[in-house]
């Protein structure tokens, strides 16, 4: 890692006390059972029935539609970074924001005096600064930031039919469906949100933004991915087996392989596991029967595990009709 040479090197994180961070949670799910099921329906972080493998599997779905519709359409995906984020959060905009949400004005009251004249400070080793109130902006390390995040950028949203913006939480992304080289939508919805950042006081990260063009010429191909997933789980076979020779108990070994190298491998499985080739399955189910043979213990195999997921999600998303993906599946 680089050598941190400057205080912005630096990010502070709240300390709270555990009695703070269960109150913090009472109202964070109070927060999301209140919101409206129509808010913006492509921020997948906070919500019932989202994860990162739903905000991920749009993007792929979108993608592909897309380039399927018509030879010579390609997709431009701008990922965007903001620094410092939590800290520029403005707590009356936010607030004013909440009440259009819906939100009781008594929690709008309480979040705003949650959120301002916080007094900080900054110990290193037995040496404390002088204490500095601040108003501006959610403390990173506490439990209910993200989540007020989410709803400070809820209202970021696409002005194009051929653009989207997906977001998880921090994370956006910027996606134009490009069709006769026409990338006027595009460019005009990435203008838009750079004077919407400056109007709630984000700052872009230039140096971290990041642009993927996706087009026919491209194959999609999850080997790298799946190298990687088989590389790390492989590191951890070492630990079962040691796990073993102390003799400990075969519920034991099953709850570590589960999760510490099951966890790994079938991470965002419902994503890529289906267009991934038969090399890289019986790379990944390799890693399995290896730990089949440690334990003694028969394991789960990934494509029973894929089958499974992928059922469960389908039957959650068909029962949810505010859910992006609910419009690809239609009941016989």
């Amino acid at each position: 890692k680089p050598r941190r040479s400057s205080l912005n090197d630096y990010c502070p994180v709240a300390l709270t006390s555990v009695v703070m961070k269960c109150f913090e949670k009472l109202v964070r799910d109070f927060i999301t059972s209140s919101l409206p099921a129509s808010m913006d329906p492509l921020q997948f972080a906070y919500r019932h029935n989202r994860s990162t493998d739903d905000a991920i599997a749009h993007l792929l779905h979108t993608t592909l539609t897309h380039l399927d519709k018509e030879r010579g359409n390609y997709v431009k995906m701008l990922f965007v970074d903001y620094s410092l984020e939590f800290n520029t959060i403005i707590p009356s905009l936010l607030i004013t924001k909440l009440e259009n949400l819906g939100l009781h004005t008594s929690l709008c009251d309480w979040i705003s005096n949650f959120l301002t004249d916080s007094p900080q400070s900054v110990r290193v080793g037995n040496c404390v600064s002088s204490t500095l109130t601040l108003s501006t902006g959610a403390p990173q390390g506490c439990v209910l930031s993200p989540l007020l995040y989410s709803l400070y950028t809820y209202d970021c949203t696409a002005t194009s039919s051929s653009t989207i913006i997906v977001k998880f939480a921090d994370d956006t992304v910027v996606m134009g469906l490009i069709s006769d080289n026409d990338e006027r939508a595009y460019l005009v919805e990435i203008k838009h949100l750079e004077n919407w950042c400056q109007e709630n006081n984000l700052l872009l990260n230039v140096s971290k933004i990041k642009e993927l063009i996706v087009d026919c010429s491209k194959k999609t191909c999850w080997s790298r991915h799946t190298n990687s997933l088989a590389k790390k789980a492989l590191q951890r076979l070492y630990h079962l087996r040691r796990l073993r020779d102390f003799r400990l108990p075969s519920k034991v070994l099953r709850n570590f392989y589960t999760c510490t190298i099951e966890s790994i491998l079938t991470g965002n499985i419902k994503v890529w596991f289906g267009n991934s080739t038969k090399q890289d399955r019986q790379a990944l189910q390799r890693v399995g029967r290896s730990a089949e043979h440690i334990t003694h213990m028969e394991l789960p195999d990934l494509q029973t595990i894929y089958y499974k997921w992928c059922q469960t999600k389908a039957r959650r998303i068909v029962k949810d009709p505010t859910h992006p993906n609910s419009r690809l599946f239609s009941l016989l």
